[in-house]
């Protein structure tokens, strides 16, 4: 037990390290000694305190073993409450403007409350050294009227080392962009907490209509960061984005805490959380069910990923839960800068296409490299493939032609990315429908490193046949198959075990080294 944050107001704990998303027994809290409330996930968070208070907070299963652990809330210059600046909260003012006086009037280290109510607002830009509480019963509803979002320009020239100022993104490329419901641009030291709702409304509007289609600008997000650091993101259930849900890129030191990303499952785009460029980033005790990636982990898709470099890395995700979406944990396929050291553990999965999944493809580039990537201690079910690698994702407009697509030794050059190291271990999926795992890297370049470890993988009996298990051409759809594996260096698999699997348990092509 102990504790991952703590605000002026508000403490996240670590309850259960052994849990997954849910923690393996029920728990009683008391705070202070006085009786709290019960808790059945593995990370929980307490809000309503006081700043600047030492609290003692206590943790007992019925098997006993209580534990306990101190903290102090930190210090807060003062509350400014959105009424008193005019909002109404009534679903039907438009509230944005009140809003943004009182996030703009918040004095260092303050705090703006959003208290109860339904506040009709568009895009807010955050700024530095304030806490941003959106109350348990408050909405953030976003306009549904595009033509009424600030437009986030893609490129704009600037003089500096760069030679210009990065605003709006679109999938891995500069685009002008609709700003953010929560827009942070070089913001420092700032939280976002609150028991609340930040509610996009897209299908309200026209963003999931004709989704490829640029109105404008491309479609926004619930949240979107740039150049920030030291943020944290706590308690808040964020739904129905226009686009991904979350997105912070070329930030460092972030943390997202028990916060709930919600989207219907045949939503377009609506990734739930896709950190680009990031590093230090923490998503932890959050439960994720979406329209696409529930989890996607980017560094730019070709160009500036090649003029900027800066991989997305040591990213942990744990005690969280991923429903859905087509995949649990990906990374890629936007990787051009390289993504590095990330660390998934103790997750459950339910209902995804590929739970863990890394994708890429030839014109990303030498600098798109993913190495050292480690999942352990998940669980999943009903998965139709539990573990994907694929270097030859059919992406973009040209995903589908000759080259991008060739199973011939092309050459190694400029254009070519590389995967590493990729550990499985402890895996035990339940339900499987069409293979275990499907393995495809470059020819040229192949999956260097590859471990599956102490992992069970048992199928359903009724089993559905899976079209196309990783996404690229010449594919054939898949039941009950064990480990397909092509173009791969270095394979070790030990302590496997998988039941109800019908036909050879390895299927390989030009796998150099395996150990079993």
């Amino acid at each position: 037990m102990k504790t991952l944050y703590v605000s002026s107001r508000s403490c996240t704990v670590l309850l259960d390290p052994e849990g997954r998303y849910e923690a393996r027994e029920p728990m009683t809290l008391t705070l202070n000694g006085k009786p709290l409330r019960e808790e059945t996930k593995s990370v929980a968070s307490l809000f309503d305190l006081e700043p600047d208070t030492e609290y003692s907070l206590g943790c007992e299963t019925a098997s006993g073993h209580p534990e306990h652990v101190t903290f102090r809330t930190k210090k807060e210059t003062c509350v400014l409450n959105a009424r008193d600046f005019g909002a109404r909260g009534d679903g039907e003012a438009d509230d944005t403007a009140m809003l943004q006086a009182a996030i703009l009037a918040c004095p260092r280290n303050g705090r703006v409350l959003v208290p109860e109510g339904t506040y009709i607002t568009g895009p807010l830009f955050l700024k530095s050294h304030m806490t941003l509480e959106i109350a348990k019963g408050a909405t953030l509803a976003l306009k549904t009227d595009r033509n009424a979002f600030p437009i986030l320009p893609g490129r704009t020239p600037a003089r500096n080392a760069d030679g210009e100022l990065l605003l709006g993104l679109w999938e891995g490329e500069e685009r002008n962009g609709y700003a953010a419901a929560l827009t942070g641009i070089e913001v420092t030291d700032t939280a976002v907490i609150g028991e609340g709702v930040i509610d996009g409304r897209a299908q309200d509007g026209d963003w999931w209509i004709e989704p490829k289609k640029i109105r404008g600008a491309a479609r926004g997000n619930l949240l979107f960061l740039m150049r920030s650091s030291r943020v944290t993101v706590q308690g808040l259930t964020f739904r129905n984005s226009p686009a991904w849900n979350l997105h912070p890129t070329m930030s460092r030191g972030l943390d997202f805490l028990n916060i709930r990303i919600e989207a219907p499952w045949d939503s377009p785009n609506t990734d739930g959380f896709d950190p680009e460029s990031c590093a230090r980033v923490r998503l932890l005790g959050s439960r994720i069910s979406v329209g696409d990636d529930c989890i996607a982990i980017k560094a730019g898709k070709i160009e500036i990923g090649r003029k900027y470099r800066i991989p997305c890395e040591e990213i942990e995700i744990g005690w969280c839960a991923m429903l859905d979406g087509h995949g649990g944990v990906t990374v890629g396929s936007e990787m051009a800068g390289g993504v590095r050291n990330v660390w998934a553990h103790h997750c459950y999965m339910r209902g995804n296409d590929r739970a863990l999944r890394i994708k890429t493809r030839r014109g990303r580039g030498k600098d798109g490299v993913v190495d050292n990537i480690l999942f352990e201690q998940v669980r999943m079910k009903d998965i139709k493939v539990p573990l994907v690698i694929n270097a030859l994702y059919f992406c973009d407009p040209d995903g589908h032609s000759a080259w991008v697509q060739s199973r011939e030794h092309e050459a190694v050059d400029e254009s070519t990315p590389r995967i590493g190291s990729i550990r499985f271990e402890r895996v035990k999926a339940t339900g499987c429908q069409g293979c275990v795992a499907y393995v495809l890297g470059l020819p040229e370049q192949p999956v260097e490193e590859l471990a599956i470890r102490d992992s069970t993988f048992d199928f359903a009996e009724d089993a559905a046949e899976m079209r196309e298990p990783a996404m690229a051409e010449g594919v054939d759809p898949v039941r009950k198959r064990g480990l397909i594996l092509k173009f791969a260096q270095r394979v070790e698999l030990t302590g496997i075990r998988v039941s109800g699997a019908e036909g050879p348990l390895l299927d390989l092509q030009e796998v150099q080294e395996i150990i079993q």
